[in-house]
């Protein structure tokens, strides 16, 4: 796509700070610079997100995804990531190009990656009857 970011960071259009490559994926640091390491990983052909992802591109994301947190936790001294999508407006997806957030973790480094609403009371059985396949 011509007006897609990623795909414009992809074709070297726009510079990018790489931390993975491999023939159907690329990794590269969130300029958001709000947490240490936020990695974001793309697939190299243009999907708008997780939903409309072939199965082949959307394993090739997955495995590098693993990877590359794996290599976080060995190697780099992280004591676990978060592993984070959005897949659609709704979901607060921002740039529409498949992408995972892979945020480094720390033991009690402050961030908070789980900032939801609150609990509610839900039923569970009759949620489980609709979403079921």
């Amino acid at each position: 796509m011509n007006d897609c970011i990623f795909c414009k960071i992809l074709k070297g259009d726009i510079p990018s700070y790489k931390i993975y490559e491999d023939e159907k994926t690329y990794a590269f640091l969130d300029i958001s610079c709000d947490s240490f390491g936020h990695t974001l990983v793309i697939p190299k052909k243009h999907f708008t997100n997780a939903l409309d992802c072939d199965e082949e591109y959307f394993q090739a994301v997955t495995a590098a995804v693993q990877k590359i947190s794996r290599h976080f936790v060995d190697d780099c001294g992280f004591d676990g990531v978060n592993i984070i999508n959005a897949s659609g407006k709704a979901a607060q997806q921002s740039v529409f190009h498949l992408h995972i957030h892979i945020i480094p973790r720390k033991n009690d480094d402050g961030l908070n990656t789980w900032a939801l609403n609150g609990k509610y009371e839900l039923d569970l059985a009759a949620i489980c009857k609709k979403l079921a396949m």
